[in-house]
C-alpha cells in the first residue's frame, strides 16, 4: 500500500511555544518564577537553533530529540511553578488579597491556557516515540503503535493511506483543550501509562486552576 510521505514540521509547536512566553511574560510580578527574563532565554536558546538545524522532525539526532524533550520539560518546571507560587500567595493567610478580583481572574486564564499549551507539546513530543518516528511508514500503517488512539486511527489503511492522516500538532492542541476543560477525553483516548498519566496531571492542574483559583476571582468580584 503507497503512503506519501510528508515531513512533521518544527514550526507548528514553536508557535505554541511563543504563546506560552507571551502568557508568562505578562503575568503579574508577583508570581514571576526568577527573573522575567530568565525563562525566554532558557527556552528560546534552545528552539532558536532547533528551527535553525532541525525545521523539520525526520531522521533527527539524538541531541536534537533530547533538546526537543528538555526545552518543554523547562516550560513544565517553570508553569507548575508559576502555579504553586500563584496558589501560595493566594491562599496564604500573610497574603491573601494581594490580587484583585480582575488581576486573579486574568491570572487564572493566562495559567489555564499556557496549561493546555503545555501538554499538547508534550502530547506531540511523546506519542508513538516521538514526531520522527510518526514519520515511518511503519507508525502510519499502525496508529494503534502509539500513546494516543484517535478516532481517524479507527478508519481503515486505504482510507487512512488515501487522506495521508497522522496526527499533527493541532490534533495534539485538541486534545490538551478537551482533557483541560472536560478532564477526560473526548475523541482521543490515551493507549499506554506514560499517556494516562499526563492526561491526569493536567487534569488535575487545569482543576486546581479553575476551582480554587478562578472560583475565589469570582467572588471577589461578587463582593
Amino acid at each position: 500500500m503507497a503512503v506519501r510521505f510528508q515531513e512533521e514540521p518544527r514550526w507548528h509547536a514553536a508557535l505554541a511555544v511563543v504563546a506560552i512566553l507571551l502568557l508568562y511574560v505578562t503575568l503579574p510580578p508577583r508570581i514571576i518564577v526568577g527573573p522575567l527574563w530568565l525563562l525566554p532565554l532558557l527556552v528560546l536558546g534552545i528552539l532558536v537553533p532547533l528551527l535553525i538545524l532541525s525545521p523539520h522532525r525526520h531522521r533527527e539526532a539524538e541531541w536534537q530529540r533530547a533538546a526537543s524533550i528538555a526545552h518543554i520539560a523547562i516550560l513544565s518546571v517553570f508553569n507548575v511553578a508559576t502555579i504553586v507560587l500563584f496558589l501560595y500567595q493566594e491562599l496564604s493567610v500573610h497574603h491573601r488579597k494581594v490580587f484583585t478580583g480582575e488581576e486573579l481572574l486574568l491570572a487564572a486564564v493566562q495559567i489555564w491556557l499556557t496549561n493546555i499549551l503545555v501538554y499538547a507539546l508534550w502530547f506531540w513530543e511523546i506519542d508513538g516515540g516521538g514526531p520522527s518516528a510518526r514519520c515511518a511508514l511503519n507508525f502510519v500503517q499502525n496508529p494503534q503503535l502509539g500513546d494516543f488512539m484517535f478516532s481517524q486511527s479507527l478508519l481503515s489503511p486505504e482510507l487512512r493511506a488515501k487522506s495521508n492522516w497522522r496526527p499533527r500538532f493541532l490534533d495534539y492542541l485538541f486534545l490538551a483543550f478537551t482533557n483541560a476543560t472536560a478532564f477526560s477525553p473526548t475523541d482521543t483516548f490515551p493507549l499506554t501509562a506514560l499517556g494516562k498519566t499526563l492526561m491526569m496531571a493536567e487534569a488535575l492542574t487545569s482543576l486546581v486552576t479553575i476551582a480554587i483559583v478562578a472560583g475565589r476571582a469570582v467572588n471577589l468580584l461578587g463582593g
